[in-house]
């Protein structure tokens, strides 16, 4: 392992096990974050995804998971807000109380996900949204996201993109991604991902995990995280973004402790840990285990 291969997947996954195509009940989900929280690769994984509405279940299932000792670490938990977000931020206030006390397992919900219906909504929604929680705004990108970029930048908000789902039009084109990653560099705004980035680098996978599962060209995490970098450090142009987030060489990509390379444009760690820690944040996937063996299988891990 590279210091800067660490450094690009460094708390970079957020386990939504709940989700489609894994589509979890919560028992098992919660036990795999549990066990993934404590195992070898735990640095790769960042927090559990939960809708507001089953928080409860959350609770139920998870209480003898979580820790229990003053000096552990809570669970980090992102709710998905999928009800009013007025009731939703009551029930994140009940849990957020309700697991500050050890014997109830201890958790946090320090990060909210929801849609952005428009740049107005995000106005309203950052006015009711406490200083304490992080909120990342789902946004469309399929048209032009400045709008959007220009109602979240400088407001304490990331943004979200969605690059992927069950479906092959679910999987936005790689320019329309590239806009967004601009757009999200020049505003200096922060974002995450979401759906389909289980693979490091872009390639044709089946889309689900039935039999018959359509299938889709995926945009590989690595393309995807490595290209925010390249653009946060200022090193790449519009069209050299599409050109990496079209990649499906994985030789095309070189990681080393001092930096990362792709082709002939080069990147040092520490400009890496930047993006990463100011721009590209993490991103959420049903599995954690199909990224590591991905890059295990690549000899990168």
């Amino acid at each position: 392992m590279t210091n800067a291969l660490r450094t690009l997947c460094d708390s970079l996954i957020d386990y939504a096990g709940l989700f489609p195509p894994a589509k979890l009940d919560m028992p098992p989900a919660v036990e795999n974050f549990a066990r993934d929280r404590t195992g070898e690769h735990a640095w790769m994984l960042s927090r559990f995804i939960c809708p507001v509405t089953r928080l409860d279940h959350l609770s139920e299932h998870a209480k003898e998971l979580m820790p229990r000792a003053e000096s552990d670490d809570p669970w980090r938990v992102s709710a998905i807000i999928d009800a009013p977000l007025d009731e939703c931020l009551d029930l994140i206030d009940a849990f957020n109380a309700h697991h500050a006390e050890t014997d109830n397992g201890l958790a946090v919900i320090d990060a909210i996900e929801l849609k952005a219906r428009s740049p107005s909504f995000i106005d309203d929604a950052l006015d009711a949204i406490p200083d304490d929680v992080y909120p990342h705004f789902e946004i469309p990108i399929e048209t032009d996201c400045r709008g959007f970029v220009a109602a979240l930048a400088g407001c304490g908000a990331g943004a979200k993109v969605r690059c992927g789902g069950v479906t092959p039009d679910m999987i936005p084109p790689p320019h329309h991604l590239a806009a967004f990653i601009h757009a999200c560099a020049a505003a200096e705004l922060p974002f995450k991902a979401t759906a389909g980035l289980h693979h490091p680098v872009r390639a044709e996978h089946a889309l689900t995990y039935d039999d018959d599962a359509p299938r889709g060209v995926m945009h590989g995490f690595v393309n995807v995280f490595l290209a925010a970098s390249f653009v946060h450090a200022r090193r790449l142009e519009p069209d050299e973004t599409i050109a990496l987030l079209n990649e499906t060489d994985p030789g095309a990509f070189t990681f080393t402790d001092d930096g990362a390379s792709w082709r002939d444009h080069t990147i040092d760690t520490l400009s890496i840990a930047k993006a990463r820690e100011q721009s590209a944040l993490s991103y959420g996937s049903c599995s954690f285990t199909e990224p590591v063996e991905d890059l295990k299988l690549l000899g990168w891990l």
